[in-house]
């Protein structure tokens, strides 16, 4: 690998990944927006961090990376509590229902 200025005494600079931000953003807007992107940016966090873990470089925007998938597990878990409230509010419609007539 050839540098600009020559190698440096300390190693490679510091890579980082082409995804980051975008997990980052996705991860946020899961929890700010639309839950629905949640699920999106878990896995993709997912196949980013198995990607830098296994390159074997250092990444300097690993911690956004994980920041974006932990928002993101988070958003699919509100998601989750909110789609199975809306199932047991649409079941508990029906069986009043069914019993007050």
């Amino acid at each position: 690998m050839a540098y600009p200025h020559g190698p440096s005494p300390y190693g490679p600079p510091p890579m980082t990944h082409p995804n980051g931000t975008t997990i980052l953003v996705l991860g946020i807007l899961s929890l700010v927006i639309c839950l629905f992107i949640g699920p999106f940016a878990w896995a993709m966090g997912t196949k980013a961090l198995r990607e830098i873990d296994s390159s074997g470089y250092y990444y300097e925007n690993r911690g956004n990376v994980n920041a974006g998938r932990i928002c993101g597990i988070i958003g699919t878990c509100l998601m989750g509590l909110i789609v199975g409230g809306y199932i047991l509010l649409f079941g508990f419609a029906l069986l009043a229902g069914a019993f007050s007539s």
